[in-house]
């Protein structure tokens, strides 16, 4: 297979953070690929071609409604295994570890590199839609040391009205410095930031819409109840209660989360995340971006709407473009810090495939109130 042009003009992969030049072979990935204007139309026929034949309403009103039933059942089904631990968050994003020192390349025994990333969403191989690597992690999380306790929202609900009334605050009340990841799945994000980020005053809020992905982080034995809460969540529902105030958080962080909710009710999940910020808090986001191969690989009678589809075990994918999620943010009050395309091209050899990748990362931050 021939390699890629000089047209393009890509910096291979993950040169910025491996010091090996050999694993840049092994590795078969280019970022910052650009797209010629064929390469584009051609994705934009495909989108064309396979959302042209919407699924009947009332199936679409059906995924709606057994949101939460399709995710438990992924986790039932694939548990901690699925995907890999994300630690190229804190290159990408280093306001998750601020104390870090930016030239540490190992973790905890972890390697931190943008390879994890490319294997952690990639396209190594596709179930019902989504799609993971060939290969697990060499370092997964722990295998799940118990039978997970089955947790419920009102369960969840219980335990923070417990706590509030037993020391007077509220989880993590005490903490200097909050972080809050919406959609955890199985911790993937979570024990990461555990582990590499050694602030004191560090506390880690959790949530989930599955009550088999919250049992399975609970359940961990990387979970110290002492600088993390979990607890299952329903964004969509504005009654549903955070177990912090408005205004307590320093970073709420979404990664390929947002694209999973119904896009009418974006908006008003993005402003309520907003209201959890301090002034000066910031929102990080990763998210599939428009003509992602994922996008391109649907067929016909998987789309909702434009861009919106359904996978095969039921759990649905938004495919966004920048100036759409720019508009969410805004809308909620939001000021841009970033917002940036990134085209992949991975490789694979054995199989003779070459794979674009299209994701969106963004950094929205909560205005300060000027000093008076």
């Amino acid at each position: 297979m021939a390699a890629p042009s000089e047209a393009a003009k890509r910096r291979p992969f993950g040169t910025r953070f491996l010091t090996d030049p050999g694993r840049l072979f092994q590795h078969n990935a280019w970022d910052n690929v650009e797209w010629s204007e064929e390469q584009e139309a051609n994705a934009r026929s495909k989108v064309q071609e396979n959302s042209s034949q919407l699924l009947p309403q009332d199936k679409q009103e059906e995924y709606e409604v057994n949101a939460n039933r399709y995710w438990d059942d992924f986790y039932k089904i694939h548990e901690n295994g699925f995907f890999k631990d994300r630690h190229w968050l804190f290159t990408e994003f280093p306001e998750l570890a601020p104390n870090r020192n930016p030239s540490q390349n190992e973790v905890s025994g972890y390697k931190c590199s943008y390879k994890e990333e490319s294997d952690n969403e990639g396209l190594g191989r596709c179930e019902n839609g989504h799609c993971s690597s060939e290969t697990r992690a060499e370092n997964q999380l722990n295998l799940i040391k118990s039978v997970p306790k089955f947790c419920t929202e009102e369960s969840a609900t219980q335990k923070h009205s417990e706590l509030n009334q037993s020391d007077g605050g509220y989880p993590g009340s005490s903490a200097t410095y909050r972080i809050l990841e919406v959609g955890c799945g199985a911790g993937n994000t979570v024990f990461p930031i555990l582990q590499t980020n050694n602030d004191p005053g560090l506390f880690v809020y959790c949530c989930d819409f599955s009550t088999i992905a919250v049992d399975l982080v609970q359940a961990n034995a990387e979970y110290d109840s002492s600088r993390c809460f979990a607890f299952v969540h329903d964004l969509c529902n504005d009654q549903s209660p955070f177990p912090m105030p408005e205004e307590s958080l320093d970073i709420v962080i979404l990664i390929f989360v947002l694209s999973a909710i119904l896009p009418e009710k974006m908006q008003c999940v993005v402003n309520r995340l907003s209201r959890l910020l301090k002034p000066g808090g910031m929102i990080l986001l990763r998210d599939y971006g428009r003509y992602d191969l994922a996008q391109l690989r649907f067929k016909k009678g998987q789309c909702l709407s434009d861009n919106f589809y359904v996978r095969g075990d039921g759990t649905r994918v938004y495919f966004f473009t920048q100036d759409e999620l720019d508009d969410l943010f805004t809308t909620a009050g939001l000021e841009k810090i970033q917002n940036l395309v990134d085209r992949r091209l991975q490789v694979n050899r054995g199989k003779q495939m070459t794979m674009y990748r299209v994701w969106i990362q963004c950094k929205y931050r909560k205005p300060v109130a000027p000093q008076l």
